[in-house]
C-alpha cells in the first residue's frame, strides 16, 4: 500500500490513518474518524510519538516509512511516545518495536505502562520509562516536554510539547471525531469543527471537566500555554489556530452555557409528544433557543451535545407499568455517566409526562436526574391525552424554566 505523510512543520510529520467507514466509536455515532500518529526528527532521534487501531496497519506503515522517504533518511524510529494506552492509539505499539526497532527508547506515564499490560499483556519485558510534568527529552536540537493529564480522558493520558515549535501532541483532548482529506483546521469551517469537537467534548471529556480546569489553569501559570502554536490532537483536524478550542474547552469545562433549553422526550401515543412541543413553545415564548429531540430517532450522543451548553432541560416520557417507558432509560445511563455537575454547571430540569391510571414515571425520572446532578425544578403528570387547559400549563410550564434560566 502506498500512502503520504503530511508535513506539519520542517521534521514533523502526521502518519495517522483516516477511517472513511466507521459510523461509531465510544458507543455514539460518527461520521468517520481519524487515528493520529505522528514522526518527528531530531538531529540525533527520531520519535513516533502515539499509534493506530485495529486494520490500520497498512495505512500507517506506508505513511510512516514515506515520511522517511521526504526526510531523505534511514529507517530508524529511536524512540516511542506513547501519550494514551486505549486500543484506538496502541493497538499496534508492540509490532512497531519489534519491527522498527527492538532497542528503542520507550516513554509514557506510570498508568500508561500498566494500562498496556493489563490489555495486551505481552509489555511486561520491554523496559518503558515512566515521565511526568517537568521531565523531558532532547533528541537533537529538539526537546520534548512530557505534561500530565490524567482523566483527559484516561487516567494515563499525558501531553507531549515539541518545545521549539509549540506544537502540543495532545491524544484524545481537543479532538473530533471526522474523516477528511486534509488535516488541518484551516481546511475547513471553525464552526463546523467546533460543534464536532463540542460533542466529542461532551461524551468523552465531560467527566473529566474539573481536571482539565486544572490543566489550564496550570498550564498558565506555567507560562506553558503561550508556548503552544499548534495543537496535534490524536482524532481529527490538527489546530494551526488552536485559539478558539483552547476558548471552547474553557467555556466546556467551566459550565458556561447559553440561554438554551433541550427538551428529550419519547411517547408511546403521542400525548407526550403535546406536551413537549408545547412546553417548546413556551420556551421560545420567553426568547430562549430550544432544541427538540425524540428518543425513539435521536441518539443520546446528539442529546449530550446539546446539553453541554444548555441552562437546563426538560425531560418527558410516558408511564409504562408504573415506570417510565423503558426507551428513555438509555438516555438515562448516559446522563448518569456523564454527569455534568463536574463541569460546575447546575442545571435545572423539568420533567413531563402522561400517565394512563397509576403513574410512576415522575419520579423514576426525578431520583434519576437528580442522582445524574440536575436540580429538578418543576414536573408536569398528565392523566391520558392533554386537553386545551393542560396544553396551556404545559406552555407555562415552558416558559417558567426560561425564565429561570435568565434570572
Amino acid at each position: 500500500m502506498k500512502a503520504k505523510a503530511v508535513k506539519m512543520a520542517d521534521g514533523v510529520y502526521w502518519v495517522g490513518v483516516i477511517h472513511w467507514h466507521s459510523r461509531t466509536f465510544h458507543g455514539y455515532g460518527i461520521p468517520g474518524t481519524t487515528y493520529n500518529a505522528y514522526l518527528v526528527f531530531g538531529e540525533e532521534k527520531t520519535v513516533l510519538i502515539d499509534n493506530v487501531y485495529r486494520g490500520m496497519f497498512e495505512q500507517f506503515d506506508a505513511r510512516v516509512k514515506d515520511a522517511f522517504e521526504q526526510e531523505g533518511k534511514d529507517f530508524k524510529i529511536d524512540v516511542f511516545v506513547q501519550n494514551h494506552s486505549e486500543m484506538d492509539h496502541s493497538t499496534f505499539l508492540r509490532q512497531t518495536i519489534e519491527e522498527y526497532n527492538p532497542d528503542a527508547e520507550i516513554y509514557a506515564s506510570q498508568n500508561c505502562i500498566n494500562f498496556l499490560e493489563a490489555q495486551y499483556h505481552n509489555f511486561s519485558d520491554l523496559e518503558i520509562n515512566a515521565v511526568a510534568t517537568g521531565d523531558e527529552l532532547d533528541i537533537g536540537g529538539r526537546t520534548l516536554k512530557f505534561i500530565s493529564a490524567p482523566m483527559l480522558h484516561w487516567p494515563d493520558s499525558m501531553f507531549t510539547l515539541l518545545a521549539e515549535e509549540g506544537i502540543l501532541f495532545s491524544n484524545d483532548a481537543f479532538g473530533q471525531h471526522v474523516a477528511h482529506s486534509k488535516r488541518f483546521d484551516e481546511d475547513y469551517d471553525t464552526q463546523y469543527l467546533l460543534r464536532e469537537a463540542q460533542k466529542y467534548y461532551a461524551n468523552l471529556v465531560t467527566l473529566g471537566s474539573p481536571m482539565l480546569r486544572m490543566k489550564l489553569d496550570e498550564l498558565t501559570n506555567t507560562g506553558l500555554i503561550n508556548d503552544i502554536k499548534m495543537i496535534a490532537p490524536c482524532h481529527g483536524q490538527i489546530w494551526k489556530n488552536p485559539a478558539p478550542i483552547v476558548e471552547k474547552y474553557s467555556e466546556w469545562g467551566s459550565g458556561v452555557c447559553k440561554d438554551k433549553i433541550t427538551v428529550i422526550y419519547d411517547t408511546m401515543h403521542h400525548s407526550t409528544e403535546k406536551l413537549a412541543y408545547q412546553i417548546a413553545e413556551g420556551i421560545m415564548s420567553e426568547g430562549v433557543e430550544a432544541v427538540m429531540y425524540f428518543m425513539q430517532e435521536d441518539g443520546p450522543d446528539d442529546v449530550i451535545t446539546d446539553i453541554l451548553d444548555s441552562k437546563a432541560i426538560a425531560l418527558g416520557a410516558p408511564t409504562m407499568m408504573n415506570k417510565p417507558f423503558p426507551r428513555i432509560g438509555n438516555m438515562m445511563y448516559w446522563l448518569d455517566c456523564v454527569n455534568f455537575k463536574g463541569t460546575g454547571s447546575e442545571k435545572n430540569a423539568l420533567i413531563f409526562s402522561s400517565k394512563g391510571w397509576g403513574g410512576g414515571a415522575v419520579a423514576k425520572l426525578q431520583n434519576d436526574l437528580e442522582a445524574a446532578g440536575f436540580t429538578v425544578t418543576d414536573t408536569l403528570d398528565v392523566l391520558f391525552v392533554p386537553d386545551e387547559d393542560v396544553m396551556a400549563e404545559a406552555f407555562e410550564k415552558g416558559a417558567e424554566l426560561a425564565r429561570s434560566i435568565k434570572e
